[in-house]
């Protein structure tokens, strides 16, 4: 066994494929290749005769190789032992064969949030940002209360007076007030379960896309599985909020679309899934043109259309054209000479250049040209071939009007079905304007100097005003409706629901975004300009309600996280074994006694450490625990009660 185990460190490391900067091979991804049998780990195997025996099986001159007893191997406490390993066993931590409790076989993966620990750690990418999120695998039986109904506190309304401290004797209806709240996104939604089940008109998320470099500062390098259960966890009780004709847009990139797509038919069924929006959100310019000569320059994204039912109704929507781009082949002009719709059979014809000429206009004058292309676009037709219909007994030389049963009509000439350029003039920003249907490939939203629409700055990631306008205007809403973005990052969704007047709700978890986000709102509520305001002539007013998930376990993730030395830690440990919940297998007089160990521990292993001594379904106060003195919930009536407050509606 021994003389194994020295081969296999000795072999492993003389690649230096598996070592870190320091020389210290890396146990997680030796498995990880070793799972998705990675053809350069297993040449490296294969040449070494003990290890070949040992881990691979032939069959008829092919070897097989046993990942999972390779798997088990390597993950025994005397492959790679370090420090960590050693302090959990001696306090007891580590099962007899030195597993960690989330590798047994027994455990599930489940993903219920993502602030938590995963077995493994970071990569050095991750330690890099500003804010870090630890990820924890839990199993089933470890989660009892986690996704009970939190208690929701520190109450505020905005409004164009400013801030108000709330302290409950308001008469606000939370139903129907617009929210930004503060707070694990998952947790949130379960807590808004009792309030908005069903009755969520939208739901527009864009989440992390598994980049490894995401803008929004998430631990985002999750492996692919992890990732996607991730989002699972989250679109399940997404689809309970949302209505009986609810609709969800996802926007993502081509890194996880695929599979997305596919979990979302699981979710929300495939015959619910109506299109995959693709649009352009970047231009063929600056460091994607470096490799052009390797890889396409990516500039498109995602945005998958699922509906909570098949039944949807859909806004037509249209974008701006030239005129020969809408209308070029509208080349013929009805004189009617007075006579009425149903003595259309006297109508004449003549060409649009005819037209044009008798009108006494250049025909090199465009702007007296397209002039009078718009003012007459009522009588500027052209034909098309109706292939279901036998129009063989009418006179091809006269217009024939023909009725529908619902009432409508339209008419007919030389055979054909006749259209009015009018069909495709519309008036935008108080102009005529020719227009195309809008169709699933979207090139046309302003994707330029957005970092700074709203008045919030955000460089990477921001989502245009435009989009989400669109998005909302596709669906047929009213002003009543709701909608849902629950990774709000700046707040855009927010903002653009507000300048249409719809109920929104926003929740987000970071600090630094959750400030964007209320301060985008309150711009809007200040009449600000950027973005949709001017097509909408938004002139400001209206008012939010802000408030976040009281903390408990959470305040001690914080802490350790921002903690700077091992003596802070300590205290916090301190703290931690007297104020908070820990988990069940803690014994503190074991961790007490090799207090020492543990301060022979790297910064990051101490914080590790602390935190999975916590317990996650506690990281937040549970609604059910309101009245516990020990939590000094002191705004009770706003998370009991419905609250109306009838001077701040829209």
């Amino acid at each position: 066994m021994q003389n194994l185990l020295e081969d296999l460190t000795k072999l492993l490391d003389s690649t230096g494929e598996f070592t870190d900067e320091n020389g210290n091979l890396l146990k997680n991804k030796i498995i990880e290749n070793a799972l998705k049998l990675d053809p350069s780990l297993l040449k490296l195997l294969l040449k070494n005769k003990s290890i070949k025996k040992h881990f691979f099986t032939e069959i008829d001159g092919i070897f097989v190789f046993d990942k999972i007893k390779f798997q088990n191997f390597v993950s025994n406490k005397q492959f790679l032992p370090d420090s960590y390993t050693a302090f959990k066993n001696k306090i007891g931590l580590v099962d007899e064969s030195g597993d960690y409790i989330s590798a047994k076989k027994d455990v599930a993966l489940v993903w219920p949030y993502k602030d938590c620990v995963l077995e493994g750690g970071q990569e050095k990418e991750d330690q890099k940002r500003d804010e870090i999120f630890w990820n924890e695998t839990l199993a089933p039986d470890e989660i009892d209360r986690l996704l009970d109904p939190k208690v929701l506190t520190n109450w505020k309304m905005f409004d164009e007076k400013g801030e108000h401290i709330l302290n409950g004797s308001e008469n606000i209806d939370f139903n129907i007030s617009n929210l930004i709240i503060k707070g694990n996104n998952l947790l949130v939604m379960y807590s808004l379960l009792d309030r908005f089940k069903g009755k969520v008109k939208i739901i527009y998320i864009d989440p992390p896309y598994n980049t490894g470099d995401d803008g929004f500062c998430y631990n985002d390098s999750f492996n692919h599985s992890t990732w996607l259960t991730f989002i699972k966890n989250r679109l399940l009780v997404a689809k309970e909020l949302l209505s009986s004709d609810g609709i969800i847009f996802i926007q993502i990139n081509d890194i996880e679309e695929a599979y997305l797509k596919v979990l979302c038919d699981e979710i929300f069924s495939r015959e619910c899934f109506h299109t995959s929006i693709c649009v352009q959100m970047s231009h063929l310019s600056g460091v994607k043109m470096a490799h052009k000569s390797k890889k396409l320059p990516k500039i498109k994204e995602y945005i998958l259309f699922y509906t909570k039912n098949k039944k949807i109704n859909l806004v037509p929507q249209y974008i701006p054209a030239s005129w020969d781009d809408a209308l070029e082949r509208y080349s013929s002009v009805l004189v009617k000479n007075g006579y009425s719709e149903n003595e259309c059979s006297k109508w004449q014809v003549i060409s649009l250049a005819e037209a044009i000429k008798e009108a006494g206009i250049k025909k090199d004058d465009e702007k007296a040209v397209l002039d009078f292309k718009l003012k007459n676009a009522n009588i500027i037709f052209r034909t098309a071939r109706n292939r279901g219909a036998d129009y063989s007994q009418l006179n091809p030389n006269e217009f024939t009007k023909i009725d529908n049963p619902d009432g409508t009509y339209y008419f007919v000439y030389k055979g054909e079905d006749v259209s009015f350029a009018a069909e495709k003039v519309i008036e935008l920003n108080g102009k005529l304007t020719p227009v195309v249907a809008l169709g699933d490939i979207w090139t046309d939203i302003g994707i330029n100097n957005l970092s700074n629409e709203g008045g919030v700055d955000l460089r990477f990631g921001k989502k245009p005003e435009k989009l989400i306008e669109r998005l909302i205007r596709i669906v047929s809403t009213s002003e009543s409706d709701i909608i849902l973005d629950f990774f709000a990052g700046s707040g855009t969704t927010g903002a653009v629901a507000h300048k249409l007047k719809r109920q929104y709700i926003l929740v987000e978890q970071l600090d630094k975004h959750i400030i964007k986000s209320i301060n985008r709102v309150k711009n809007v509520i200040q009449g600000e300009q950027s973005g949709s305001s001017k097509e909408n002539n938004w002139k400001g007013g209206g008012y939010f309600i802000y408030c976040e998930l009281m903390q408990w376990n959470e305040i001690y993730m914080e802490k350790i996280k921002n903690a700077k030395n091992t003596n802070e830690l300590k205290k916090l440990w301190k703290e931690i074994s007297q104020k908070a919940f820990y988990n069940y297998f803690i014994d503190i007089k074991k961790i007490n006694e090799n207090i020492s160990d543990f301060e022979q521990l790297s910064i990051e292993d101490q914080r590790k450490f602390l935190i999975e001594t916590l317990d996650k379904n506690h990281l937040y106060i549970n609604h059910s625990e309101i009245k516990d003195t020990d939590f000094q919930v002191k705004d009770i009536r706003h998370v009991r009660q419905p609250i109306k407050y009838s001077d701040f509606q829209n």
